[in-house]
């Protein structure tokens, strides 16, 4: 048994569907569950919707409209013959969508957010189960929400493990011993009152993990753009090497610091029970691409890290007492509250800096309880760069010409707060 995810790039229009297609018939010589996130920007425009709706910061129709042009033609390059029942639950999945921004919104940011974004890997599932049924691939269409259960956290669910591992097994394993082929959504799941939850920005690769968690699944593969994990980001760099094979270690470890070729929650469940996690391009399937196992080898080459949108905060009492366990109880406390991840920390007698993801939604309301009760500084629009198995020069070569507002560093890993 495998697990297949599949991200929105290698779904980006009819072109890369039919593609998907050609390695998931290639690749199926066995059980296989294909995990699939929404197509290409799609999410993007969705947010778009949601802050149209909660907000009233921008136009509701014009944006559903765009949103179900661009899925139906699609639809229409893939299965031209319109009677097809597909087309009558596309429909449907878009009137779900439309009920969802009708009413004024009556609850949180953030559940409104999971009820209208998770539509997104709704919508392209529902037309690649369509498609491959079309072309003679047969596959049953599964609908996440009923299979991922998690609390009511949204935008960031926890799952409930022993529900989740009951549901596979009654919901997902008798499809798959019905068919052999299973098409389901990524980022999505649902609470026991049947709301949607999301697992997190970019959270399919955790969908692939905790499939093949629950069904003991052999390997999981997950199809990029890139020829498997690289050393460094090749937005920021041009000579950029492929790591042939990862621990779980240091694979856990880059995705930490900000790496985002696999989403940050994917590994654990894969390494409790030792399942290989693969790393492959969907433009170049027969490729090796990158395998993260379990192995005693480490990464012995550099590896370059980058985040942007970054936002440095210096927090110091108003009292002049020491940053100590009172105080940090209290700063993490508030962190807590408003669902913030720090990526970085450093404490000095009478000062505690984080550099943390510079989220709007967030940030107001975080800055103003610190500010209530902590003397607060902060510089926005940072970079936070980390390199793990650094040396000297390559610290030097990067930093050079740029202000470092803060830096650290460990025995294999220097990071540095830069000012752009």
């Amino acid at each position: 048994m495998q697990v297949f995810k599949f991200g929105g790039a290698s779904v980006k229009d009819a072109a890369a569907v039919e593609n998907v297609g050609v390695i998931i018939k290639k690749f199926l010589e066995k059980p296989t569950v294909v995990v699939i996130s929404a197509m290409a920007k799609t999410t993007n425009k969705l947010e778009e919707l949601v802050n149209a709706f909660f907000y009233k910061n921008g136009d509701l129709t014009t944006i559903l409209n765009e949103l179900k042009s661009f899925h139906f033609l699609i639809l229409e390059e893939l299965i031209p013959d319109k009677n097809k029942t597909i087309y009558t639950d596309l429909e449907n999945a878009f009137v779900e969508l439309q009920w969802a921004v009708e009413e004024e919104p009556s609850y949180s940011y953030n559940y409104h957010y999971d009820q209208i974004v998770s539509m997104g890997e709704l919508f392209s599932t529902k037309i690649i189960s369509a498609y491959l049924n079309d072309i003679g691939v047969q596959n049953i269409w599964a609908d996440a929400r009923g299979i991922i259960q998690t609390d009511n956290t949204y935008r960031e669910g926890k799952v409930d493990y022993t529900l989740t591992d009951a549901l596979v097994n009654t919901q997902l394993l008798p499809a798959l011993k019905q068919n052999g082929l299973v098409i389901t959504q990524g980022f999505v799941g649902g609470t026991s009152e049947n709301y949607t939850t999301t697992l997190g920005r970019e959270g399919s690769d955790y969908t692939a993990s905790l499939l093949a968690y629950f069904l003991n699944a052999e390997k999981v593969v997950i199809w990029k753009d890139v020829a498997g994990v690289l050393n460094a980001d090749p937005k920021y760099f041009k000579n950029t090497k492929k790591i042939d094979e990862l621990t779980y270690h240091d694979a856990i470890e880059l995705t930490y610091y900000g790496a985002s070729v696999i989403h940050p929650k994917t590994i654990k469940p894969l390494q409790n029970k030792l399942i290989p996690l693969y790393v492959k391009s969907f433009l170049n399937p027969a490729e090796s691409g990158t395998v993260i196992k379990d192995s005693d080898s480490r990464l012995a080459i550099p590896g370059y890290i980058f985040k942007t949108n970054q936002i440095l905060i210096s927090i110091q009492p108003k009292d002049f007492s020491f940053i100590a366990e009172e105080n940090l109880s209290l700063i993490f406390s508030i962190l807590s509250k408003h669902g913030v991840k720090v990526n970085l920390m450093q404490n000095s007698a009478i000062s505690f800096s984080i550099c943390i993801d510079d989220e709007p939604l967030k940030m107001e309301g975080l800055i103003e309880e610190l500010q209530n009760q902590f003397k607060i500084l902060y510089n926005r629009e940072v970079q936070l760069m980390t390199i793990r198995n650094y040396d000297n020069e390559t610290v030097s070569k990067l930093s050079e010409n740029k202000t470092i507002l803060l830096e650290q560093r460990s025995r294999n890993t220097h990071q540095m707060v830069l000012k752009i």
